[in-house]
């Protein structure tokens, strides 16, 4: 499809915290939110009228001028009758119809959690354990480097199956840290070391443990924190688990600053 010059929608990623309050902004559906970012999905949803700017918290929306497809409302047309759920912030709502939430995607809305979680009994019903979890969101993608648990935080890195493989996952390694987790395999290494870095030179971090599988795909967890440490330039207490596949600490060791 050929371009032509109009005004459109510009979303600054550095500047977005991935809140999400554009997105119902955009009658057209042309904002979603993507790995923690809002993202323009189509140019030829977006009209350029601007309806999302007062929304952005962070001043990351802007409208330019330049060459882009053409705004195409039978585009939109289909793509609302294929949602038929859709609804945005300048449409009538039938009775039933579920508001849309204020801050967008849940997955997106940062939280300190104060209290303890639901608590799970053990098989005899004598004993029971309470959820350590202090943050959300836990994904290393999703979380904003302006998170406010992450000032001054002890920062708990742990590769996605470890907390599966771990029967005190909770109580052994959670308490009094923020967690944040990803798997060095199926995800962007390069830019998890990158988000990394950027949380640990924005915030004064004082721990850094990184929880990893013993199976060889894993190791790349480790790697990666110490390369982010290193960029970030914090002279920070590094600590290093390995954990087996049958939930057995295998190795648990601090890293020596000078290497690092």
């Amino acid at each position: 499809m050929a371009t032509v010059k109009r005004k459109i929608v510009h979303i600054d990623e550095e500047k977005c915290d991935g809140c999400g309050r554009c997105v119902p902004a955009c009658a057209e559906g042309a904002i979603r939110i993507i790995d923690g970012k809002a993202r323009l999905v189509n140019e030829a949803f977006c009209d350029g009228l601007g309806a999302c700017l007062g929304e952005c918290p962070q001043g990351a929306i802007s409208i330019l001028e330049h060459e882009a497809t053409p705004f195409d409302p039978q585009a939109v047309n289909d793509l609302q009758e294929k949602l038929p759920l859709h609804s945005s912030a300048h449409s009538a709502r039938s009775e039933g119809e579920v508001e849309p939430l204020p801050c967008g995607c849940p997955g997106s809305a940062v939280m300190e959690l104060d209290a303890p979680g639901c608590r799970v009994e053990d098989e005899t019903g004598l004993h029971s354990t309470a959820s350590r979890l202090a943050n959300w969101p836990v994904q290393l993608r999703l979380v904003p480097t302006s998170a406010p648990y992450l000032k001054g935080s002890r920062l708990l890195l742990a590769a996605d199956c470890t907390g599966f493989a771990s029967p005190d996952f909770h109580r052994r390694f959670l308490p009094g840290r923020v967690l944040l987790v990803g798997c060095p395999k199926l995800d962007d290494a390069s830019f998890y070391r990158e988000k990394l870095a950027a949380i640990l030179a924005e915030n004064d971090v004082r721990e850094l443990v990184v929880i990893h599988m013993e199976v060889p795909c894993c190791f790349g967890l480790a790697n990666l924190a110490i390369k982010a440490v290193k960029e970030a330039g914090r002279d920070i207490p590094v600590i290093i688990v390995k954990l087996g596949v049958n939930g057995q600490v295998l190795e648990s060791s601090e890293m020596e600053r000078t290497v690092i």
